[in-house]
């Protein structure tokens, strides 16, 4: 039985207490966006599981939207269609309801990944996209050196992208996705080459393994990053990402047809 939250919460994140700013900080990155509706197209109808705050729901398709968190139900904008209140592993639709199914930063935070890639499979008669980072590589990321409880976190919670294309089945692609330099959508890697917005409290709270580590301990992580950024330390190691383009970090999409 799925475990829930007063907010509604499925996982082990509570978006009540954490998802305030989310739809500020955690808005869709037209660049990915342009990946995972190429995933999607052919498809019409799409459920999209754990849709959050509404981030890449294209109106190139009609989307039904999943979302056991009041919290982030609420800061759905008024153009995107209203949220239904379940959760992956229980989705309350019929056998081959949609064209398509898609799933952004979500599998990491359900109590069951299994049973909700299969009912992601059960709902949906062509692609399953899946957007999640791979734990294999998590640790990569230069924030590993300030902040080492937080990606540890990361790399736990996320699944192996072995397991969830095992579970889905059929015809399986993994593709690497570009983070952009100026990428609008707030996780982790995506300020690669802005340290200084992850001084920022609301922006670390709108990233969900932030949530885990004790506040003194991500305050003490906070402000050794501080004091590389106003040392120069952290130029001296890694101020050549700030000239990089994009980074190919842990952020992958995972296309599966049956």
């Amino acid at each position: 039985m799925t475990r829930r939250t007063a907010d509604g919460s499925a996982g082990d994140a509570d978006y009540g207490t954490i998802g305030g700013s989310y739809s500020a900080y955690r808005r869709p990155e037209p660049r990915i966006a342009a990946l995972i509706e190429q995933a999607l197209a052919g498809a019409r109808t799409v459920v999209n599981v754990g849709a959050g705050a509404g981030s890449y729901e294209s109106a190139a398709f009609t989307v039904t939207p999943v979302e056991p968190s009041a919290s982030m139900r609420a800061q759905r904008p008024i153009h995107l269609p209203v949220a239904i209140d379940a959760v992956a592993e229980h989705l309350p639709f019929e056998d081959d309801a949609f064209d398509a199914a898609m799933t952004t930063f979500s599998v990491h935070q359900w109590s069951d990944l299994e049973s909700g890639l299969l009912e992601m499979r059960r709902v949906a008669r062509g692609p399953v996209v899946v957007l999640t980072c791979d734990p294999d590589r998590v640790r990569e990321f230069w924030l590993y050196d300030y902040a080492p409880l937080v990606l540890d976190t990361e790399a736990r919670r996320y699944p192996a992208i072995r397991d969830i294309t095992a579970t889905l089945g059929g015809h399986t692609e993994v593709t690497t996705v570009p983070i952009p330099a100026d990428c609008v959508d707030g996780f982790n890697e995506a300020y690669y080459a802005r340290p200084e917005r992850l001084l920022d409290p609301a922006a670390r709270q709108s990233c969900s393994a932030w949530s885990f580590v004790p506040p003194e301990q991500a305050e003490e992580y906070t402000e050794r990053l501080r004091a590389d950024l106003a040392s120069g330390a952290w130029e001296d190691r890694y101020g050549h990402l700030r000239r990089q383009p994009h980074l190919n970090g842990s952020l992958v999409l995972i296309r599966a047809l049956p």
